[in-house]
């Protein structure tokens, strides 16, 4: 069993509410502490998520990365804040992903994906991305610059995942996995629309598919799929808030590869569930709430004992 850090978004939430949160999730205990609580007023408070909450969680050595809406936090591993980053390109970031030095994080708010040198500490790397017919284009940019691109939200670029083959990019509306080689833009594989945390996995992709309540891995081969847990009405909370207001049950978002076979995936009400993709089977499933409104968001391996 093994220890994993969320972060959590509280959509609906009002000014002086707690809107998200950073969690270790103990599967050995089933227990859970609370690291963060978020609250700010310092944050755009129209719609669903927008700046609410906490995003994605990335690691170099002794420094936790943590990404709110249009900030990057650097936190030590007993949760102390070193620094934070902004970047005028930087706008609803989802998920980020550490790779050779650099920092990748998602500007959805753009359908950009940023660099962050681990070095140096700043931004070094911009990447426009854009539909052009059936396929893909990217245009880098200097985000330090004053000539990047201008707000837009086409493709939801929601996640980066990055190897030795190259950064792999999906989002709500790409309805694919792409890769960038460094030069050019390629659809690796189609994937259903409102899907989240596409990354390569054992020679397939393995995905939430969000708007089926299901967490796939599909390979040449096989497909393997798991529920999202689901509770009876009964036992949520919040419920009478307008549903354009809140993250409906089962919603999947947030998914960390545990160990061989074994992935952990994320869901409203803030769920984490770890299945085993030899056995077919989902191993174990911790609930953090029961308030519709609380949605997993990052998810990760938390590596500090």
């Amino acid at each position: 069993m093994t220890t994993l850090i969320a972060t959590s978004v509280v959509r609906g939430s009002h000014q002086g509410e707690s809107h998200g949160g950073v969690y270790l999730v103990d599967f050995e205990t089933q227990s859970v502490a609370q690291a963060i609580d978020w609250d700010t007023v310092d944050i755009d408070w129209q719609g669903r998520g927008w700046d609410r909450g906490l995003r994605g969680i990335a690691f170099d050595g002794e420094r936790v990365f943590i990404a709110a809406s249009n900030e990057l936090f650097v936190y030590t591993p007993d949760f102390r804040l070193l620094a934070s980053y902004r970047n005028p390109y930087l706008m609803h970031c989802h998920e980020i992903f550490v790779h050779q030095r650099r920092l990748y994080l998602t500007s959805t708010g753009f359908d950009t994906i940023l660099g962050f040198d681990l070095d140096q500490n700043q931004f070094c790397f911009g990447l426009h991305i854009v539909r052009v017919g059936s396929g893909y284009q990217g245009a880098p940019f200097d985000p330090q610059g004053e000539l990047g691109p201008a707000a837009g939200n086409e493709l939801h670029i929601n996640n980066v995942y990055c190897d030795d083959t190259g950064m792999y990019l999906s989002g709500l509306k790409t309805a694919a996995m792409v890769r960038f080689d460094g030069r050019t833009l390629k659809r690796v594989v189609s994937l259903p629309r409102g899907m989240h945390n596409a990354r390569p996995y054992a020679g397939g992709v393995l995905f939430n598919d969000t708007v089926a309540d299901r967490v796939r891995l599909v390979t040449p081969d096989k497909e393997i799929s798991f529920a999202v847990p689901q509770f009876s009405a009964e036992e949520l909370t919040h419920t009478e808030l307008d549903d354009s207001r809140i993250a409906r049950a089962g919603f999947g978002r947030g998914l960390c590869v545990v160990g061989d076979d074994t992935v952990a995936t994320g869901s409203s009400p803030s769920t984490i569930a770890l299945h085993d993709l030899e056995q077919g089977r989902t191993r174990s499933i911790v609930s953090l709430s029961k308030d519709i409104r609380n949605a997993i968001h990052g998810l990760e391996v938390w590596p500090f004992s």
